[in-house]
């Protein structure tokens, strides 16, 4: 996952709507916090669209693998209630 806390800060310059800006000051809004929150939000959706464009095939295929085998935990039970049932005494 990524990370951004308790990274420091760098000065930055940035172009806003004026109207915008003057009206997020007349409402106190901490700027630097606010952008800074939103834009660690629009870089983790942005990061995770790439990660998920890239890796598509391998997910792909694991979809599939399991889809055809199913999980771990799936294939233990098959397993458990196989045995069990092989080892159930007549009456």
């Amino acid at each position: 996952m990524l990370r951004f806390d308790d990274s420091p800060k760098r000065p930055t310059n940035l172009s806003l709507n004026a109207k915008v800006l003057e009206m997020a000051r007349e409402l106190g809004m901490n700027l630097s916090q606010t952008v800074d929150t939103l834009l660690a939000e629009e870089v983790r959706k942005r990061y995770f669209e790439r990660w998920n464009a890239e890796n598509a095939e391998a997910i792909a295929h694991y979809n599939a693998r399991i889809e055809r085998d199913g999980t771990l935990s799936q294939r233990i039970r098959k397993h458990l209630a196989a045995d069990t049932e092989s080892k159930v005494l007549p009456r």
